[in-house]
């Protein structure tokens, strides 16, 4: 049995070793770097795709070297995590808002016991396997059933100990206040062009992105250029950050004086307050229209 469960080991790290390589190739923002976040700006986007070539390439001879280049590889990847345990002890004292940037952009949350319990068995994990014969390839080759009993306990510890797993399954059972959630961009932008609003504002707006983008409460508001009977004219959208059939907003100010012009919904009333602040000018009070009315009548 302690053969098996040293066996296993080897393709589960080369799973987890792959998985991190391709998440931090993959991210393309500077959320989720980690310990990379600590350099120079300059160096970050090197060092993670260097981190990330060492970790594919760790992840390769696991599964195919054997002899003295796979002992060679298997105790590089023990040295590999257990300087990872170090650095991450590091963040954890020194910048304790950072993720360990394990799998790229995918954690995010600040290290904790967790990720360094998850660190630490990877490094157990990788020395478990020194002196073993096969190679990872060898072993997936020939699974028996306590090999994927052994495996099946150790996904589960190992989600245990992951925030990337914990932290969405918990947002799905218990998900927090909407004025907290947070959420992508690109999905309030593809909500609001399924839109019928975006469509009865079509020939309004000018411009094909929006010139600001914000968060206010349970809304997002995105402001676009346009032009409506000769004017310049602002045209915001309130779209929801819940729910499966957000019902969307509009508001057209004047882009000079800031007077609303028109108002599709009560809520995008509140949308134009931010623009009039801006302008240091009190915000006008429109008329709210009905969802039916026409948009495009004065208010």
């Amino acid at each position: 049995m302690i053969d098996v469960l040293r066996e296993i080991q080897l393709p589960v790290l080369a799973v987890v070793l792959l998985a991190g390589a391709a998440a931090k190739a993959a991210a393309r923002t500077t959320r989720g770097q980690g310990p990379a976040a600590l350099l120079p700006k300059r160096a970050r986007r090197p060092f993670t795709y260097a981190n990330a070539a060492v970790e594919a390439l760790l992840a390769a001879a696991l599964l195919l070297l054997a002899g003295p280049l796979g002992e060679a590889a298997r105790a590089l990847t023990f040295l590999v995590f257990a300087a990872a345990l170090v650095v991450l002890v590091v963040v954890s004292r020194r910048h304790p808002e950072l993720g360990c940037g394990c799998f790229g952009g995918f954690s995010t949350s600040p290290v904790g016991r967790r990720t360094l319990a998850r660190t630490v068995l990877f490094g157990v994990a990788a020395a478990s396997t020194l002196g073993l014969p096969a190679t990872g390839m060898a072993v997936l080759g020939g699974l028996t059933a306590g090999h994927v009993g052994v495996l099946a306990a150790e996904a589960v510890l190992l989600a245990v100990l992951s925030p990337e797993v914990t932290g969405p399954l918990s947002a799905l059972v218990r998900p927090g206040p909407c004025e907290r959630r947070e959420v992508p961009a690109a999905r309030t932008l593809a909500r609001l062009r399924a839109s019928d609003v975006w469509y009865a504002n079509a020939s309004v707006v000018t411009g094909a992105e929006p010139v600001d983008m914000w968060r206010q409460g349970c809304w997002r508001m995105l402001r676009y250029a346009g032009r409506r009977n000769g004017r310049a004219v602002d045209v915001v959208f309130a779209v929801p950050v819940q729910g499966r059939r957000p019902v969307i907003r509009a508001a057209i100010s004047d882009a000079e004086t800031g007077a609303t012009l028109a108002v599709l919904g009560e809520v995008a009333g509140v949308a134009t307050s931010r623009l009039d602040h801006r302008r240091q000018e009190p915000a006008p009070t429109g008329t709210v229209l009905p969802v039916d009315v026409d948009p495009y009548e004065p208010a």
